[in-house]
């Protein structure tokens, strides 16, 4: 793996546009797109503060930056660099803005979440829909674009609208049998929509593009419930992650529980092949150091490399006793994710917050763990094959492919 030079980047702000041929970065105020294979520097766009948020629209011709401070949105085209376009959501102020799938109308949340402002950078009309919830996940757009679905409250009750994005016209309107709605997610055939309760309700509630309830899942009561919630690529399995630790598959048929992954401390089946990540070099010892120690030591020190060796088991992981007088107590399935081909799932627990499991959904059974010498912040998987990517806020990047895995 090779690594580019270092660029400067504020915010975290660095995203792939949606066609693989271009990186964007913002620096304060500054918007820079270079050409992937190159890392040139094609395009470099100045806002009128510094941005809070940028997002590429779906064919790679535009991207938005959104300055929240200010409540202002300006948008820029690769193709013709002297267009440009600005909006200004003025008192109302803004908390959120997005693209539509169509990647020519902008739906922008004013403060409060008192309503969505939908702007067309076609025909410059503007079209309004009130009551959006503030919640982790209110919009969900179906993958082939044609409807949005959005999570609204109003008279102290939980509601779902879903529009044609072709005229933002009102297609439904249904009211939800949840306490305290806290996310919506279409499949990806956009068949069904998945919409889950608070944490204190343990619901996942299915219904269909008309508004029927197709289906309603609890699993237990009187404790916390969801904490994550994927789609398979292939709309054919709802994976929910709880914060009792286990993760529960539902199929696309009945919507019933197929199968339930537990996230044990201990890994005690020899199949299962256990990756734990070991320092390189052993730390020079305190004894041995010259003072002060030669640049190139305290280098060596500090930066030591990486690599995973296999286990055998019985496998005890590092787990952390949560704090329960505190909120959002680190335990539950924090992240999952399936792979593009549908073959695995990758889950995070947070209470073992260095491993990261690896389940066969064939064979719906566990395949591998990895554990890692920090906490792991993110992971990902390639889209074009079945390769996670790990983080854990080093200076190293691991992957990990069936062939096995390696930390660079």
């Amino acid at each position: 793996m090779n690594f580019s030079e270092v660029f400067k980047l504020s915010s975290l702000l660095c995203k792939f546009s949606p066609d693989g041929k271009y990186l964007a970065s913002c620096v304060q105020y500054r918007l820079v797109v270079r050409d992937v294979n190159t890392l040139q520097v094609l395009q470099l766009y100045t806002c009128l503060d510094q941005i809070q948020h940028a997002e590429w629209s779906a064919d790679s011709r535009f991207i938005l930056c959104a300055m929240y401070k200010r409540g202002l949105v300006q948008v820029w085209s690769l193709e013709q660099p002297e267009w440009h376009c600005r909006i200004d959501e003025g008192s109302a102020g803004l908390v959120a803005s997005c693209w539509s799938p169509d990647g020519r109308h902008i739906l922008n949340t004013t403060e409060f979440h008192l309503r969505i402002t939908v702007w067309s950078l076609c025909t410059k009309s503007v079209s309004y829909i009130k009551y959006p919830k503030a919640c982790q996940q209110g919009i969900s757009f179906t993958r082939d674009g044609r409807y949005l679905a959005l999570a609204e409250r109003r008279d102290c009750k939980d509601h779902v609208s879903i529009f044609v994005c072709s005229d933002w016209q009102l297609l439904r309107h249904f009211d939800t049998e949840t306490q305290d709605l806290a996310g919506i997610e279409w499949a990806p055939n956009g068949c069904v929509l998945a919409v889950w309760d608070t944490c204190l309700e343990y619901k996942v509630l299915l219904y269909s593009l008309d508004g029927r309830l197709l289906s309603a899942y609890c699993a237990y009561e009187w404790s916390l419930g969801v904490k994550s919630v994927a789609w398979s690529p292939s709309s054919q399995f709802l994976a929910v992650g709880s914060y009792d630790g286990k993760v529960r598959i539902l199929n696309h048929v009945t919507w019933k529980m197929i199968t339930e992954f537990g996230h044990p401390a201990t890994v005690t089946n020899p199949k299962i092949v256990v990756y734990k990540e070991a320092e390189k070099n052993p730390r020079l010892a305190l004894g041995r150091l010259a003072f002060p120690p030669p640049r190139a030591a305290a280098g060596a020190a500090s930066s030591t490399e990486s690599k995973y060796e296999i286990a055998s088991v019985p496998v005890s992981l590092q787990t952390l006793k949560p704090v329960a007088d505190r909120a959002n107590p680190k335990v539950g399935i924090g992240a999952l994710a399936f792979s593009p081909d549908n073959y695995f799932l990758a889950t995070r627990n947070d209470s073992v917050p260095n491993a990261v499991w690896i389940w066969d959904i064939q064979k719906l059974k566990l395949f591998v763990v990895l554990e890692q010498l920090s906490p792991v912040r993110s992971f990902q998987w390639d889209p074009q094959q079945p390769r996670l990517a790990i983080c854990t806020g080093g200076n190293k990047v691991y992957l990990w492919s069936p062939a096995g895995c390696v930390s660079v």
